[in-house]
């Protein structure tokens, strides 16, 4: 038997409403629960991973939060009715991160990363066969304005996640394509060709292995694969490498042993885990003793013309940072190192981004 809310006719429910303010109201027709709550990924200020806000019930069952005003960005979110995660119904678009996905919400505000009326290029979602783990892999291609209608070449930029995120999240989340187009459009980046991986293997917890299998993917099949199927200068002065956090370590891991293949590395709040204290093991020393023989090779590195690393300066990989920096710094290697205010968040990764492309293929 239907209840007396189900009987009755639902209203009109708008979710997310984002006002001029950057204000941004959550709505959730759900007039039989008993708590909703919003919960976040950790992208909404004030609302860190796992941590929920109760919505307030309206007399027409629908609940309603508003929180912010909120910097521009993006913002990853969803609902927790009466326990139970799901996304927000009302709002078709999405973001997914490890194992998850989540629905988005976008605050304007901040011309580099808006939508804005300029030439854009395209984000494909593009399945590979990976002959180093046996089965179809995934990951998204963004490619310049005026790409599909040419018939030139372009460099090449590999863009890794984070260990909480997928080959999906910098093109939703972390608006890369817009970021691109933007700074394209402003003069201030080069037209390029952005591979966005999936750098997980399996599926991922806190504690386990984040390295090994896919350097081995990345090296046998992602690379060769890409830059056969894209119209791309497969060449050092052509070719960079970045990520954040665990796609800092991926750009470590493969950028260093192959460094004569890479003309620009960057490495976002990031660094050799384990080579300071910290909440996240690695190899700490041992990537030195590992790669002392390419570390200590001049001319290996002579045609690396950007090593570039950004940490916000309340990251908690702060010091894994500065004591890279410090390594590669005692090795010879010519590091440009910033420090920033901010944490362990898209907001300074998607900030970053827009700081390092434009120094590229110069």
């Amino acid at each position: 038997m239907k209840t007396q809310a189900q009987q009755q006719p639902r209203p009109t429910v708008t979710s997310p409403e984002v006002a001029a303010d950057g204000k941004v109201t959550f709505r959730m027709d759900a007039a039989d629960a008993q708590d909703v709550q919003l919960g976040s990924s950790g992208d909404i200020p004030g609302a860190v991973s796992e941590q929920k806000r109760a919505m307030t019930r309206g007399g027409n069952g629908v609940w309603e939060l508003t929180v912010g005003p909120l910097p521009p960005g993006s913002y990853r979110y969803g609902f927790a009715v009466d326990g139970l995660t799901v996304m927000d119904p009302r709002n078709p678009r999405t973001s997914e991160s490890n194992e998850r996905a989540w629905s988005l919400v976008n605050v304007p505000g901040a011309q580099w990363m808006d939508l804005r009326d300029v030439p854009h290029g395209a984000v494909s979602e593009v399945h590979y066969w990976s002959s180093a783990l046996n089965r179809f892999r995934r990951l998204h291609v963004y490619t310049p304005p005026g790409y599909e209608g040419g018939g030139g070449r372009y460099p090449i930029l590999y863009l890794m996640h984070g260990a909480f995120d997928s080959d999906d999240s910098w093109s939703t989340v972390g608006r890369a394509g817009f970021i691109l187009d933007n700074l394209i459009a402003d003069g201030k980046a080069k037209p390029m060709v952005v591979v966005m991986p999936h750098g997980h293997t399996a599926p991922f917890q806190m504690g386990q292995p984040m390295f090994g299998d896919f350097e081995e993917d990345f090296l046998r099949d992602i690379q060769p694969q890409m830059e056969k199927r894209y119209r791309v200068h497969a060449d050092r002065a052509n070719r960079a490498m970045a990520g954040l956090s665990m796609g800092g370590g991926h750009t470590l891991n493969i950028g260093i042993p192959q460094v004569e293949q890479f003309a620009y590395l960057g490495v976002f709040s990031s660094g050799v885990f384990g080579i300071a204290p910290g909440p996240i093991g690695g190899p700490g020393a041992g990537f030195e003793k590992a790669h002392a023989a390419i570390l200590d090779d001049a001319k290996r590195r002579a045609g690396l013309k950007l090593f570039w690393f950004a940490t916000g300066r309340e990251d908690f990989l702060v010091e894994t940072t500065r004591a890279t920096v410090a390594m590669f710094r005692k090795h010879g290697f010519d590091v440009v190192h910033k420090e920033t205010e901010g944490a362990h968040t898209w907001d300074k990764w998607r900030e970053y981004l827009h700081e390092f492309a434009p120094q590229l293929f110069r």
